[in-house]
């Protein structure tokens, strides 16, 4: 009971510092920020854009992070659908650029959800083309329609707001509405509410093991989740936004929903489109691979992996080091298997260290991150 008033308490104050940070917001991105929060942009009025991406608990599913081996992906607005991803954080995504095939890499680069589908390719960009997916998707928010958007738009207290962002004409077009819609959540998303970079890494107050940790970091992480300063000089993101398959094993908790061949699959079913937007024939050679997700905030957004099968953190890094050599189950893809992971020499100490680093870049202030209520417990094997 103690702790859940203290959980309470600590909600409560992160709550007031978001208003504070709602003032400082540019008409678009306030805008963004009311229809991110508006549940009636889900078919009963049960979730908005929050429900699965809380500004709590660093904009992942406080479900899953209450009890990450048990719950690993979203509940539906029907209170029953699920689908069979973990939901990623919204934060520090903005970042991302379209999705393209990156030569020096060898794999692709870019875009948004797990496996890349929302490219950027016919908004120009890629987040705002994420915010249109779960509105209409019927296992997520379930709208029958982009019309039934539109109108709770058209009827919604931020109305004149909207037009006044985008003009008097602008839910004249429902199509292009639309894009509106997720143009203004997309600004949100970019806007210093969200990407807060108030860590204590930030702040540079490592402790000597932290600082060990970040070390061997460099050495065996910071390939795929680069610690180089991001774009237009910002700290680093954790992430190159590259492709990869590190060989995560099927969870058993979403053994009905088959298997997940990730950004593979979506280049699969893209080039036998009717309009491709990739069109790459060579689509066998990405199946398994799934987008590197940044590690901002990582300690507190369980469960790991794109499927959650790992419930704390300090087993994902060890799987990334043993995966060739320790007792794991066998891949859910077992192809194009990344070389950079499953054999690293870390020591159980070196992994210690790297966790610890790792906790070190959890946003302290407002809106961004909170201490979430999740305990670090064995692995689901």
């Amino acid at each position: 009971m103690k702790f859940l008033v203290r959980l309470g308490v600590f909600v409560m104050i992160l709550g007031m510092a978001s208003l504070v940070y709602a003032g400082r917001l540019t008409p678009i991105e306030r805008l963004g920020m009311k229809m991110f929060m508006d549940p009636n942009f889900s078919r009963n009025g049960t979730q908005s854009c929050n429900t699965c991406h809380d500004r709590h608990l660093a904009f992942v599913d406080p479900a899953n992070v209450a009890d990450p081996e048990n719950s690993v992906v979203s509940v539906g607005d029907d209170g029953v659908s699920t689908g069979n991803r973990n939901s990623p954080t919204a934060a520090y995504c903005g970042y991302s650029p379209k999705l393209h095939y990156d030569e020096a890499k060898g794999t692709y680069v870019g875009g948004m959800f797990w496996d890349g589908r929302a490219t950027g390719w016919i908004l120009g960009d890629p987040l705002a083309e994420q915010a249109q997916g779960p509105p209409l998707n019927p296992v997520e928010m379930n709208m029958p329609s982009k019309e039934a958007v539109v109108e709770v738009i058209r009827n919604a207290p931020y109305v004149n707001l909207f037009l006044r962002v985008f003009g008097p004409d602008a839910l004249d077009d429902v199509d292009q509405a639309y894009d509106y819609f997720a143009m203004a959540i997309a600004a949100f998303e970019r806007s210093s509410a969200v990407q807060r970079f108030c860590s204590r890494f930030d702040r540079g107050e490592l402790n000597e093991q932290e600082r060990r940790g970040f070390e061997l970091f460099k050495v065996h992480c910071s390939k795929c989740h680069s610690a180089e300063p991001g774009p237009d000089g910002t700290p680093p993101l954790f992430t190159d936004y590259s492709y990869h398959n590190i060989g995560l094993p099927a969870n058993p908790l979403l053994a009905d929903k088959g298997t997940d061949l990730g950004l593979g699959g979506f280049l699969e079913s893209d080039y036998n489109s009717d309009s491709p937007i990739i069109g790459d024939p060579n689509y066998a050679a990405h199946y398994g691979k799934f987008k590197v997700p940044t590690l901002r905030n990582v300690a507190i957004t369980p469960p790991y992996g794109h499927n959650g099968y790992f419930a704390n953190l300090r087993d994902m890094v060890a799987f990334h080091n043993s995966r060739d050599v320790g007792d794991w189950p066998e891949p859910e893809v077992n192809m194009n298997l990344s070389t950079d992971v499953g054999n690293m020499g870390l020591s159980d100490q070196d992994i210690d260290d790297i966790v610890a680093f790792l906790q070190t870049l959890t946003d302290e202030c407002g809106m961004g991150g909170a201490k979430g209520p999740h305990r670090n417990r064995g692995p689901r094997r």
